[in-house]
């Protein structure tokens, strides 16, 4: 795989819940850390996802917020 985002993070998929049109799929990262990715339920069946799989979240985002209360 060869991609330009420089935010990659290597996982196990420990769930694929698909809804109506979108998919959540969480990705244990390390450290019991869970990323959680929203993707259409053709993505999931296109790049075959499931559980126990190994994957990349590639992260690319123009703004990161960071709230307190």
């Amino acid at each position: 795989m060869r991609i330009s985002a420089r935010n990659q993070i290597k996982g196990k998929i420990i769930g694929v819940t698909k809804g109506a049109t979108t998919a959540h799929v969480r990705v244990e990262v390390g450290h019991g850390q869970v990323l959680t990715a929203a993707i259409t339920n053709e993505a999931v069946d296109e790049l075959g996802l499931n559980a126990n799989g190994s994957v990349y979240a590639v992260i690319k985002a123009s703004d990161v917020m960071i709230a307190v209360d």
